[in-house]
């Protein structure tokens, strides 16, 4: 053990394993957990090549062995529970994705989300035992997002009972699906339905896209691979062009929208629940931009401890970099951000399970505020995660550009989570259309519940702050729940803001999509807004929820950091508004930096806290152990490049260049 990350463990003031129970969710589930990461640790058919060592294809090809031997793996424990599946999936492909991802993240939940109970019988256990494999293809080459906009069609024949699928333009190739390009058989395609001479918008749509004993391309599909990415190495993602391809009438998903023999039409009780595996990947979303941070984080804040550089005092040995306010100023506000999305994440999955409950009971009064909120969380969360990741890169100098550090495989493994499932610009547009719509509710005398309750107030026109002879409402900037007021009331304002330009627009005779777009910058800033506030109070929230003194006091200054940085980071908003003065934006920026010198001593303990095995952070910089230099001297050593003391090129091209004396 490296002496200066032992001395910094033996310094913290907290317990490291409790506050690893409660980022688990109890201490059976770490128990559990350890069990299953041991069981994938100690299991030689896990053990890999470098990938930063092998080709493209080379890579596929192995993350297929291990995918199917999880497969293998799986049944011979008799794994079954979701949540652990889950869990044993992500350890075994810790430092990339799968080619079989969208089978188990989007292709078998949408059929548990929108088959019918006889489309369930048969098609959940094809799925489940792997006969089929799939994928969702949604994208296409020319639309993305905006879901309105694809191209794709499925025309219903009532002569054969069946849907003619097409790609009628090169910009409706379906392109992009993970898993799409080489392993998948199966695809759930999104296309426009067609019957009765009329478009009734996007359905889903099972396609058998290559022949399951052969697994050659079916007559009328054109699929492949689209070629290398900015990462996602291991992955397939692929393109599907369909040409006049026939399936039966069953093989649309009908649990909510159907299609008689006779083609008549039956529309779904809510055009959101086509979106239902989207609005599940978008919750699944949230934790892992925290894992994200969380890995960025410890491996930084280990390398800062082991790390010495410069001089503080001239002539004294150099300091640890982790003890440069500088370094604590870039990092430990990414460690609170790990932190509050870790326990945002937790929430979502909870509210997600709970609201999908309620519609299968068929109540989906909250299903609208899911979209809403999954879609801002998403954005939110993957705008600040991806710079997050970055940070952390940059924070370890030179060192964090080599692969050996795994900071950039995890920016550019992350990177895309920014587009897919739903571009985050548009997402936030989304929300902020949802969070205007209920502003507009509550100004009519309507009483608002759930998350967006605080708009009550701005809809009655009573969100201004609090004055006393023209001064700022009292903030104590040490109080969390002072805080999470006062992002509330910068939430409200900017609703209220938005709303009101789009209303003036349109009250100078223009549309309400003219006035929409011209006040897009506005939407997007309160929909980031309330998605802040959301964050700020859940991690405020669980406080309450942690009884140990020790935990609840360093993540309570964590809390604080987090949310005295946000103001920072934003105080145009708060001083704008008159939430906040100069004064006391100069008594935050103190502040901030107490909470620094705070955090330092327990900076190891709380990456620690995470519970990363070095196999799952793969990275050299990040070692439990902290020695970090003979290491990464062994690791270049494995470069193909030194394979041979002399490289083939020096004797093709280098050696015929030297000119005669």
């Amino acid at each position: 053990m490296n002496p200066d990350i032992k001395r910094e463990r033996e310094n913290a003031t907290f317990n490291v394993e409790t506050l690893t129970n409660i980022l688990d969710g109890s201490p059976q589930k770490t128990k559990r957990r350890r069990e299953i990461e041991s069981l994938v640790l100690n299991d030689p058919d896990f053990w890999e090549d470098d990938p930063n060592f092998l080709s493209r294809s080379e890579r596929y090809d192995q993350a297929v062995r291990k995918s199917a031997q999880m497969i293998l793996k799986l049944r011979e424990y008799g794994i079954s529970d979701p949540d652990e599946i889950y869990c044993y999936k992500n350890l075994i492909n810790s430092h990339h994705h799968e080619p079989l991802g969208l089978h188990f993240a989007m292709f078998t939940p949408t059929l548990s989300y929108q088959c019918d109970p006889q489309q369930s019988k048969k098609w959940l256990p094809l799925a489940n035992s792997f006969h089929i494999l799939g994928t969702y293809a949604q994208t296409e080459l020319g639309h993305g997002t905006h879901l309105r906009g694809l191209e794709t069609t499925a025309t219903y024949d009532p002569s054969t009972q069946e849907f003619v699928l097409n790609s009628p333009t090169i910009s409706s190739i379906k392109w992009w699906p993970g898993g799409l390009g080489k392993t998948s058989n199966h695809a759930i395609v999104l296309a426009q339905l067609y019957t009765q001479g009329k478009c009734h918008g996007l359905h889903a749509f099972i396609v058998p896209i290559r022949d399951i004993k052969t697994h050659e391309p079916l007559p009328g599909i054109v699929v492949g691979d689209i070629g290398p990415k900015f990462g996602f190495n291991e992955i397939d993602n692929g393109f599907l062009k369909l040409e006049n391809v026939r399936i039966p009438r069953e093989n649309m998903l009908m649990k909510y929208a159907k299609v008689e023999p006779d083609g008549a039409y039956v529309k779904p009780p809510s055009s959101k629940l086509t979106y239902g595996t989207m609005v599940f990947i978008r919750s699944l979303i949230v934790g892992t931009s925290a894992k994200a941070v969380a890995k960025s984080s410890t491996i930084a804040i280990r390398y800062s401890t082991v790390r010495r550089q410069s001089e503080i005092r001239p002539g004294q040995p150099e300091p640890q970099i982790l003890d440069y306010q500088t370094q604590q100023y870039k990092l430990f506000p990414v460690l609170a951000m790990a932190y509050a999305f870790t326990f945002v994440g937790q929430y979502m999955t909870q509210t997600y399970q709970r609201i999908t409950g309620d519609i299968n009971e068929g109540d989906f009064s909250e299903l609208p505020e899911l979209h809403a909120l999954s879609a801002g969380l998403k954005a939110f969360t993957t705008w600040a995660a991806n710079s997050a990741i970055e940070v952390c890169r940059m924070s370890c100098g030179g060192h964090g550009y080599s692969r050996s550090s795994a900071l950039p495989d995890i920016y550019t493994e992350f990177t895309p989570s920014c587009t897919y499932e739903g571009e985050n610009t548009v997402m936030m547009l989304q929300t902020a259309r949802y969070l205007v719509k209920s502003y507009r509710l509550a100004k009519n005398g309507q009483q608002l519940s759930g998350i967006v309750s605080y708009l009550n107030d701005a809809g009655r026109g009573r969100v201004q702050p609090q004055t006393v002879s023209s001064r700022p409402i009292v903030v104590d900037v040490n109080d969390l729940s002072s805080l999470v007021e006062v992002y509330k009331l910068r939430a409200a304002i900017l609703v209220e803001l938005a709303a009101k330009n789009i209303q003036q627009d349109m009250q100078r005779r223009k549309s309400e999509e003219d006035a929409w777009n011209n006040n897009a910058i506005d939407l997007v800033k309160a929909s980031d807004a309330h998605c802040h506030y959301v964050v700020v109070k859940l991690f405020t929230d669980k406080l309450g929820e942690i009884g140990d003194t020790g935990v609840h006091s360093v993540l309570s200054t964590l809390a604080l950091l987090y949310t005295l940085h946000g103001i920072a980071l934003n105080s145009g908003d708060f001083l704008q508004a008159g939430l906040l003065s100069v004064p006391q934006m100069l008594q935050i920026s103190v502040r901030i930096k107490d909470l620094l010198s705070q955090l330092r001593p327990n900076a190891v303990a709380l990456v620690d806290a995470f519970n990363f095995t070095d196999r799952t952070l793969n990275s050299v910089l990040g070692r439990y152990d902290g020695n970090v230099y003979d290491n990464m001297y062994e690791w270049a050593r494995r470069s193909p490049l030194n394979s041979t003391e002399v490289h083939k090129s020096f004797h093709k091209y280098l050696k015929p260049l030297r000119a005669k004396l």
